[in-house]
């Protein structure tokens, strides 16, 4: 594993707009690309007053920030790759007011720059099919939020919000949010993520009694009987990765609303999954983007 970029090693890399917006218009399309309206190989030009560049032959403009967190934005490029790569080089991401000091931009400007990189990490991430014949997925579920009082079990209170995780040992994490923790929530989600024959590992929780008859083993520790281990049956992975969450929203944003939350347990499931090569993730970042439908 080798370490990240340092700050020196970024702006040496990304000294300038112009830089950044030529390694949006590589990575995505690179000289030679064939032109969505001629449809020629095409040498491109930059054209100097937008973000843009024109066909040799046509003089069509292909703009390479269109789908991605960079599109109809006016912040430098620049200053969208540093927060990026403050996202990256942190384990308990990045406040809003961090990032408008930093930047030097309004809060809106920064908390947007924020939210949309979030949804660029989950996108980039996606969703894998993890488990399978032979291997170990741990599932629990958690509730983020504030103080809650009273309520049955399936019976959570407005102000906290279910988050469901499934996460196979050595490999990757998958975070989702559900209404709630009964059968009809937990399971479909479940049988979604993970493939059949996978061995699972759960809490007495009785929604997950029934998992063998979805087609997948079974073990449960009890934590009501202060039972944390047996053998090889725990939920201890899950449970840190549920500390590392809860360690990101309580210790560096505070609050964060239910609506939003999928992009925060996203964040950290993105970092979760490259954690044996943390110096991957801003060039993977900034290079991995969704294609064009034309340009």
């Amino acid at each position: 594993m080798t370490k990240p970029q340092t700050i020196a090693q970024f702006f040496a890399r990304f000294p300038d707009d112009e830089t950044c917006l030529n390694h949006i218009f590589e990575v995505r399309f690179g000289q030679g690309f064939e032109c969505p309206s001629c449809e020629r190989d095409s040498k491109w030009f930059r054209i100097k007053a937008e973000r843009a560049y024109s066909c040799q032959w046509c003089g069509h403009h292909l703009h390479p920030t269109v789908g991605t967190p960079f599109e109809r934005t006016r912040t430098p490029l620049q200053l969208w790759f540093y927060a990026i790569f403050l996202f990256t080089t942190t384990r308990n991401g990045v406040a809003a007011k961090e990032l408008q000091r930093q930047l030097g931009v309004t809060y809106k400007t920064a908390w947007r720059m924020a939210d949309k990189i979030r949804e660029h990490m989950a996108d980039v991430d996606g969703d894998v099919l993890i488990g399978g014949e032979g291997k170990e997925v741990e599932v629990d579920e958690t509730l983020v939020g504030g103080a809650t009082k009273g309520g049955g079990r399936g019976n959570y209170r407005i102000n906290k919000t279910v988050v469901l995780g499934m996460v196979e040992r050595g490999g990757d994490v998958v975070t989702k949010i559900v209404p709630n923790n009964r059968k009809s929530s937990l399971l479909p989600v479940i049988k979604a993520n993970v493939l059949p024959d996978t061995h699972v590992h759960t809490d007495q929780n009785h929604t997950y009694r029934n998992l063998p008859a979805m087609g997948y083993g079974h073990e449960a520790v009890n934590h009501n009987q202060d039972e944390w281990v047996r053998g090889n049956t725990h939920v201890q992975t899950i449970e840190g990765f549920w500390s590392q969450l809860k360690r990101s929203i309580n210790g560096t944003h505070v609050h964060v609303s239910g609506k939003h939350l999928w992009k925060y347990a996203k964040e950290a499931e993105y970092r979760f999954n490259r954690r044996h090569r943390p110096e991957q993730m801003l060039p993977e970042l900034l290079s991995t983007f969704r294609p064009l439908n034309g340009a």
